[in-house]
C-alpha cells in the first residue's frame, strides 16, 4: 500500500518548476523576516519581577520591617500569579522583590501590584514617602554604566545638571526601567539650629519646624470673573532664598535667623564614585524585564553622543556596556554557522564525489535555514545565540533527509534504472523514513519548548526553530531533490575511484564484516553494550554538575563589605587598598579601568567594576584573574572582599557576589541567627568547597535607643510629634518641605549645629513645648539605652529570613557547593535549634535544582513521545522497540565523551542529550524501516537486517559527520 502523500515526489518530478517556486517562496519569506526580526543575546528568559520601594526617613530597620515592609508584603501577596516574595528592611527604606509565575504578563501584574499597594497606603506611617513600583529587579545590574565628570562644576552643580538634563533623556528610552545615580550630592537649603540661642529665646525645635513648613507659602485662592474677563488670584509669600528663610517669623518678633543659620549646601554624601581615581558621578541604566539590551544600548550610545556634543562643560563616558559582548557573541556564532555550512557541503562532496550531485542536497540548506527565520518572526521570537546555535545544529540535520533521498536515487540509477523512474521510486522508498524521522525529531524538540521553568523559556525558541527547520528540510528533500535528480545523471564517473571512494569501500567492507560477527554472536554484542551502558552510569555520577559552563565576558567585579556601623570615610580608605591591589593588573594591561562605588546600597559596601582587556590581548581567563585577585583581597584587614565574574545567564536572587545563596527562615530572628551563625562557623572550619561566608543579619550595628515614657508625656501635655521632629532634626536632620527655586525642588533641611550634640546625653538637654506652652526637657520624658541591632532585616515568603552567601572556591561547581551546603545544614544540632527553621536555596542553586528536575521530565517525555510516534507510524511495537533500545547506548557514549573531555553536565549539555534521543531514533528508523521493506520482498530476518545496515551505512555516516 502506498503511504499517503508519497505521490509528492512524483508531482515534483512531473512539475519541477512548481517545486522550485514553492521553495523559493519559503526563502523569500525568510529574507523578508530577516530584516524585521529582533536581535538579542538570549531569548526572553527574564523572570517577571517587579520591585516595590518605600522610604521612611530616619526609621530604624525594626520600624521599617514592622510598619512598612510587612504591610507592603501583605498587599503584594494578594496579587494573583505571585511566585515568590523577598524583602529587605534597612535604615530609612524598605525593598520588596516580587517574582511572578513564568508566563505572567508583567505589565498587567505590575498594574495589579500598584493597585494593591495603593489600597494599603493609608495603613503606612504618615511620613512614608516615595512608594514606587518598578517593572525590574531592583537589585539588577546596570546594562550600561556611565560616568560623568566636569572640570567646571562641583558635585552639587554637576548633580543638578545630570538630574535636569541627562537623566530625563535616558529614562525616556524605550525599555529603561530606571536610572540609578551614585556619588551624587543634590542641593539643599540647610537651616542649622544653635541650641543655646534656641533656649535663650525660649523656643523649641518644633517651633522652628512649624514656622519653616510655611516657607513655600503659595496658594491659589480663586479668581475674579466679569462678563468679559477672568482674573486669577494667588496668595504668595514664598521664602525661596536663605535671607528670606532667616526672615521667617517663629514667634512674636523672633525670626529664624535669630536662632539658626540658613544657606544652600550639597546633601551629605551617601556614596563616593570614582573612575580610575578621579571623582565622578555614576549613572546606571537598568532595563525593564523582557526588554531588549541591544536596542537600549544603541539608544543610550546615541543619546550620550548627542549630550556630549550639547555640553562642553562636562563629559559622559560609557564605562561598561553589556551589548558589546552580545554583538561579539552573535558575530562569532554567525561565523561558526558559515563554517558549518562549508563543512557540510564539503562532506557531501567527499562522499558523493560529484559537484552536481553535491549541489542537490546543498539546496536544502538555504531553504530550511532562511525559511526558519520566517517562523521566528511570525511567532515573535528573536535571533539570539541559542537560535543561531539551533541553526548551526540544524545545518547538519536538514541535509540528512536530502542525503537519504539522493543516496537512494543514486543507488537505483547505479542499478540501471532510468533517471525519472529512479527519482520517483527512490523517493517513494524512503518517503516513510523521511516522514518518520521528521516526526520523531519534532516530537523530541517540541517538548523542550513547553517546559515551564527557566530551561523551558531558555530553549523554547531553540526547540521551535530546530523543529521548523527539520520540517522545511523534509519538504525540500521530497520535492526539490527528486525534481533535480530526475534531470541529472548521478552515476557518471562512478567507475573512477578516488581516495575517498577507495577508503570508503574499505570501511564499508570492514563494517559489513563487523555486522556479520555481531549477528553471529548476538549475546556477546548485547553484553558489551550493557557493560558499556553500566559504566556510563558511574561516569555520569562523576561528572561535574552546574547550571551553565564557565564564561569569559571580559569583566571582573570586586565586592567588599565592612563591619556594620562604619562610615563612608572608613570604606573609602578600604577602597584605596583594594585599588592598590588592582593597580598592577592595570599596569600589565589585563584590566583597562576601575569604576569604584563606595557605599553601594549601604555605607559599608564597596563595588568595583574592572573591565578586562580583549581576549586576544591577555593570556589568562576572567576566572583565573578573579581567583588571583580574591586571594590577595583576603589579606586586607577590617573588610571581607572577593572578586568574581558573571555569566550571560543571571539567575541570582539579588546577591551582589558570585557564589551560593541560601536563606534560613523561621519564627524569630535570634533563633534563625543562631542557626545561621552555626552553619557559617561549620562552613569556615570544615568546608573545602565554600569560603568567606557572610550573614545578612548581624546584630552589630550600634543603636541608641531613646525610650519615651508615653504616660509622662501625656501627663505633661507633650505631643509625640514634637518629640519626633526634635530628635530627627538634632540627630540626622529633618527634611521638612520642598521649596520651588527656579523650577527646581530644593528641600529645606532642619539640623543641629556641628558640635552641638557631642554626646548622646546632650539630647536629654533639649526642650520640647507642651500644649500649655511650657518648655519640658527631654530628660524628663526619655531614657537612653545603647545596644547592637541588625542593619538589615530580610523576609522570604513573608517569613522572617536570614540570608547566607558564600564564595565557591575555584575548581568547584554550583552543584558541589549546594551538596556541601546541604551536608553542613543536615549536621546542625537539631536539639538546640527550633523545628520551624527551614533552609531554602536561592539564585543559581535554586534554578539548577529546578532545571535538573524539568530536564529529567523532558527525557522521560521525549522517550515516551518518540516511542508513541514510531508505534503510530510503524503500526507495530516491534520496530519502535528496536529503535528505542539504541537510545540508552547512544546516551552512554555521550556521557563518556563528556567524562573524557572534562565537560560538565550543564543546561546546554543536557539539551544536547535530549537532541541525541532524536538523532539516534532517526538513524534507527533508516535501518529498521528499510529492513522492513526487504522483509516484505521475501528476505529472511538475518538477510534483511544485514543488507539494510550495509546499504544505509553511507547516509548514516554522512549524517554522523
Amino acid at each position: 500500500m502506498t503511504p499517503p502523500g508519497s505521490d509528492l515526489p512524483a508531482l515534483a518530478v512531473k512539475r519541477p518548476i512548481l517545486a522550485v517556486v514553492l521553495n523559493l517562496l519559503v526563502v523569500i519569506a525568510g529574507l523578508a523576516a530577516l530584516m524585521a526580526v529582533e536581535v538579542r543575546e538570549l531569548p526572553d528568559v527574564d523572570r517577571p519581577i517587579a520591585t516595590v520601594r518605600a522610604v521612611l526617613p530616619g526609621a530604624a530597620p525594626e520600624t521599617v520591617d514592622a510598619e512598612v515592609t510587612s504591610v507592603l508584603e501583605g498587599a503584594a501577596a494578594r496579587v494573583s500569579g505571585v511566585r515568590e516574595i523577598r524583602s529587605s528592611s534597612e535604615e530609612n527604606s524598605a525593598r520588596i522583590r516580587v517574582e511572578f509565575n513564568p508566563g505572567v504578563d508583567l505589565d498587567n501584574a505590575a498594574s495589579d501590584l500598584r493597585e494593591a499597594v495603593s489600597q494599603v497606603s493609608r495603613r503606612l506611617p504618615d511620613r512614608v514617602e516615595q512608594v514606587s513600583v518598578v517593572k525590574a529587579d531592583d537589585d539588577a545590574e546596570a546594562i550600561v554604566s556611565l560616568a560623568v565628570v566636569s572640570d567646571v562644576y562641583d558635585q552639587q552643580e554637576l548633580t543638578r545638571r545630570i538630574e535636569n538634563d541627562i537623566v530625563p533623556e535616558l529614562t525616556a528610552i524605550d525599555g529603561v526601567a530606571t536610572v540609578n545615580l551614585s556619588g551624587e550630592r543634590a542641593q539643599q537649603l540647610r537651616v542649622v539650629i544653635d541650641p543655646i540661642r534656641l533656649s535663650r529665646f525660649g523656643l523649641t525645635v518644633g517651633d522652628v519646624a512649624d514656622a519653616l513648613r510655611q516657607a513655600p507659602f503659595d496658594v491659589p485662592v480663586g479668581s475674579f470673573r466679569s462678563t468679559d474677563q477672568q482674573l486669577i488670584v494667588r496668595a504668595e509669600a514664598t521664602a525661596a532664598t536663605p535671607e528670606r528663610v532667616k526672615a521667617v517669623i517663629i514667634q512674636d518678633q523672633t525670626r529664624v535667623g535669630d536662632v539658626a543659620e540658613a544657606f544652600f549646601a550639597p546633601a551629605d554624601a551617601t556614596s563616593f564614585t570614582r573612575l580610575d581615581g578621579r571623582e565622578v558621578i555614576g549613572i546606571g541604566v537598568i532595563r525593564q524585564a523582557r526588554s531588549n539590551t541591544i536596542n537600549i544600548s544603541d539608544a543610550v550610545q546615541e543619546r550620550v553622543a548627542q549630550l556630549n556634543e550639547r555640553f562642553e562643560d562636562l563629559e559622559i563616558t560609557v564605562t561598561s556596556d553589556e551589548a558589546e559582548f552580545i554583538r561579539q557573541s552573535v558575530q562569532e556564532v554567525l561565523l561558526t554557522l558559515t563554517v558549518t555550512v562549508l563543512i557540510v557541503v564539503g562532506v557531501i562532496w567527499l562522499f558523493l564525489g560529484k559537484f552536481r550531485a553535491t549541489l542537490i542536497p546543498s539546496a536544502a540548506i538555504p531553504a530550511a535555514l532562511i525559511g526558519a527565520v520566517a517562523g521566528l518572526w511570525l511567532f515573535g521570537f528573536s535571533i539570539n545565540i541559542l537560535t543561531l546555535l539551533a541553526l548551526v545544529l540544524a545545518t547538519g540535520l536538514i541535509v540528512d533527509d536530502a542525503i537519504v533521498v539522493l543516496e537512494n536515487i543514486h543507488r537505483l540509477q547505479s542499478k540501471g534504472v532510468g533517471r525519472r523512474a529512479a527519482a520517483v521510486i527512490g523517493s517513494r522508498q524512503v518517503f516513510f523514513a523521511v516522514v518518520a524521522t521528521t516526526a520523531v525529531l519534532v516530537a523530541v524538540f517540541v517538548p523542550i519548548s513547553f517546559l515551564p521553568s527557566t530551561a523551558g523559556r531558555l530553549f523554547r525558541e531553540f526547540g521551535f526553530l530546530l523543529a521548523l527547520a527539520v520540517v522545511i528540510s523534509s519538504f525540500v528533500a521530497l520535492t526539490v531533490v527528486p525534481a533535480f535528480a530526475a534531470r541529472l545523471d548521478l552515476t557518471s564517473g562512478d567507475d573512477a575511484k578516488g581516495p575517498i571512494q577507495r577508503t570508503g569501500g574499505v570501511l564499508a567492507r570492514s563494517y559489513a564484516a563487523l555486522i556479520r560477527q555481531a549477528l553471529n554472536h548476538p549475546w556477546v554484542t548485547a553484553g558489551i553494550c550493557v557493560l558499556a551502558a553500566g559504566g556510563a552510569v558511574f561516569a555520569g555520577m562523576a561528572l561535574d554538575r552546574e547550571l551553565t559552563p564557565e564564561e569569559d565576558r571580559g569583566v571582573v567585579y570586586v565586592w567588599a563589605g565592612g563591619p556594620d556601623g562604619v562610615g563612608l570615610e572608613y570604606m573609602d580608605r578600604q577602597a584605596d587598598r583594594i585599588e592598590a591591589i588592582l593597580q598592577p593588573y592595570i599596569d600589565r594591561g589585563e584590566i583597562e579601568s576601575l569604576l569604584t562605588v563606595v557605599g553601594r546600597w549601604d555605607p559599608n559596601r564597596i563595588f568595583i567594576t574592572a573591565p578586562l582587556a580583549p581576549y586576544t590581548e591577555r593570556d589568562r581567563t576572567q576566572s583565573q584573574i578573579a581567583a588571583e585577585i580574591s586571594a590577595s583581597l583576603s589579606d586586607i584587614p577590617g573588610v571581607r572582599a572577593s572578586a568574581f565574574g558573571r555569566g550571560g545567564l543571571s539567575f541570582g536572587g539579588g546577591g551582589q557576589r558570585s557564589g551560593i545563596e541560601v536563606a534560613l527562615t523561621g519564627g524569630d530572628y535570634p533563633s534563625i541567627f543562631e542557626a545561621a551563625r552555626t552553619l557559617a562557623d561549620r562552613l569556615d572550619q570544615e568546608s573545602d568547597i565554600l569560603d568567606n561566608p557572610e550573614i545578612s543579619y548581624e546584630p552589630t550595628q550600634p543603636q541608641l535607643s531613646i525610650q519615651i515614657d508615653r504616660r509622662r508625656a501625656a501627663d505633661l501635655g507633650v505631643p509625640l510629634d514634637q518629640l519626633a521632629v526634635t530628635l530627627r532634626a538634632m540627630v540626622d536632620g529633618e527634611n521638612l518641605v520642598d521649596l520651588n527655586v527656579n523650577d527646581r525642588a530644593i528641600p529645606i533641611v532642619l539640623e543641629s549645629e556641628t558640635g552641638a550634640v557631642r554626646d548622646p546625653a546632650d539630647l536629654r538637654n533639649l526642650y520640647v513645648r507642651a500644649n500649655s506652652g511650657e518648655l519640658i526637657p527631654l530628660s524628663a520624658l526619655t531614657t537612653i539605652i545603647e545596644q547592637g541591632v541588625a542593619a538589615e532585616l530580610d523576609r522570604t515568603e513573608q517569613r522572617r529570613a536570614i540570608e547566607l552567601e558564600a564564595d565557591i572556591l575555584d575548581g568547584f561547581t554550583i552543584a558541589e557547593a549546594a551538596d556541601e551546603m546541604r551536608r553542613l545544614a543536615a549536621e546542625l544540632d537539631v536539639d538546640t535549634l527550633p523545628d520551624d527553621i527551614e533552609l531554602l536555596f536561592e539564585g543559581e542553586a535554586e534554578t539548577l535544582n529546578q532545571a535538573t528536575r524539568d530536564l529529567i521530565l523532558t527525557y522521560v517525555f521525549a522517550l515516551v513521545i518518540v516511542f508513541l510516534v514510531l508505534a503510530a507510524q510503524f503500526e507495530s511495537l516491534t520496530g519502535p522497540l528496536v529503535v528505542m533500545l539504541t537510545v540508552p547506548f547512544a546516551l552512554a557514549a555521550a556521557v563518556y565523551a563528556l567524562f573524557l573531555t572534562g565537560t560538565s553536565l550543564n543546561i546546554f549539555s543536557q539539551i544536547g542529550l535530549v537532541m541525541l534521543i532524536g538523532l539516534m531514533a532517526k538513524n534507527g528508523i533508516l535501518v529498521v524501516e528499510f529492513a522492513d521493506q526487504l522483509r516484505a520482498e521475501g528476505k529472511s530476518v538475518r538477510e534483511a537486517i544485514e543488507e539494510a545496515a550495509i546499504i544505509r551505512l553511507r547516509p548514516i555516516a554522512m549524517t554522523l559527520i
